[in-house]
């Protein structure tokens, strides 16, 4: 099956009692059972809804996976993900991700006595180097956020599966349209389903995608023990989000690679990240794994000072300034004083994240639009 067919069809069927085409939105807390331990497969909503359920199988669809779990975001899918782990296990990440992603391992799994190393990705030997009996995770952004940093997931997967860790990674920024870990030799695939897979900036969500069965139980077990569940509301506004994913996709890629080359050749404009430049060091990976190379990307300026960098930031008409990414609408972030605010000054500037990185999330509004004011906001 196509991608366009499999995201508009993925999870739902029509409802058989109506015919709705649309998967109901459940909203119930509980199920009237025939008897004790006698149901329709439905106990409780915090274990099961059979809205979330039509969007945990779309997730595995669209992921070409076996299993779905949703979450009611994404750390808390990633802190399900860090809850496989015990005391004295060790994971290795990458060292450019999301600072979110940085502060759940620093600020409340390292105390539980779980190890986290930070290499740069990019280059397998890095993971090879440091990896160990303790490793028993892998944690991978790519394209990383925010630097668009790409790492090659088939040849992590195999160092991964030589020492008996699994590997996760966040698909986030590439989506599944641009992107299927899974059959590269991923173990777990995350989304903050909260981007690109809802695409309206209106819910938060997260998933995790799979296929070992065994696996499976385990992360299910988590969900249904932790309860960081998505309400029913959210989930139909999830898998409205994905039936339209392919469309949105195909614009941001055009608007990104636009976008890309107008700021890349802008006299004002420094430095541009982003994996779609045929000299990007990642670029012959990323061109093997992915289908595109999507609408994210960072820029620093030649006058390089945070204050000319946060004028920018405020001028903008179009672009609006805020946290997220991979909405309709475009938005324009600060990652140091925003989104990896809580990664220590001293990490960020080790690893290329500068006080004056401007990141944006190109929407999918006509794209002259979005040049103009760009254009106007640099001056």
């Amino acid at each position: 099956m196509k991608l366009a067919t499999k995201y508009i069809h993925a999870g739902t069927e029509p409802d058989p009692s109506t015919g709705a085409i649309m998967t109901p939105i459940y909203q119930t807390s509980t199920y009237v059972q025939e008897a004790p331990g006698v149901n329709k497969g439905y106990e409780y909503a915090r274990s099961q809804n059979p809205t979330r359920k039509a969007l945990e199988d779309a997730y595995a669809q669209i992921e070409n996976g076996k299993f779905g779990l949703a979450f009611s975001s994404g750390v808390a899918a990633t802190d399900a993900v860090i809850k496989l782990l015990e005391p004295g296990d060790e994971v290795i990440a990458a060292n450019d991700m999301y600072g979110g992603t940085y502060r759940l391992f620093t600020k409340v799994f390292e105390k539980f006595g779980i190890r986290f190393r930070y290499v740069d990705t990019t280059n397998p030997e890095n993971i090879s180097a440091v990896i160990s009996s303790q490793t028993k995770l892998i944690w991978i952004e790519t394209p990383t956020n925010p630097l668009m940093n790409i790492t090659d997931i088939k040849a992590v997967a195999a160092i991964a599966n030589n020492a008996g860790a699994l590997l996760c990674v966040d698909n986030t920024f590439a989506s599944p349209y641009l992107q299927n870990p899974l059959d590269l030799g991923a173990d777990i695939v995350m989304h903050s389903a909260t981007k690109y897979l809802g695409g309206h900036s209106d819910v938060i969500q997260g998933c995790l995608v799979m296929n070992d069965a065994t696996l499976r139980e385990k992360l299910y077990f988590i969900q249904k023990s932790c309860g960081a569940v998505p309400g029913p509301m959210d989930c139909f506004l999830v898998l409205r989000g994905i039936k339209t994913l392919h469309v949105r996709m195909q614009r941001h890629c055009e608007n990104g690679e636009k976008m890309a080359a107008f700021l890349r050749n802008h006299p004002k404009v420094s430095q541009v990240y982003w994996c779609g430049f045929t000299d990007h060091p990642g670029y012959a990976v990323a061109s093997k794994q992915m289908r595109g190379f999507g609408g994210m990307m960072s820029f620093t300026l030649k006058d390089d000072s945070v204050e000319n960098a946060r004028r920018v930031l405020s001028s903008t008409k179009v672009f609006a300034l805020a946290e997220s990414l991979g909405g309709v609408e475009s938005l324009i972030n600060h990652p140091a004083s925003m989104t990896h605010a809580s990664i220590p000054r001293e990490e960020r500037i080790k690893n290329g994240l500068s006080d004056s990185l401007i990141r944006l999330s190109v929407g999918i509004e006509d794209i002259d639009d979005l040049i103009a004011d760009i254009n106007a906001a640099i001056g």
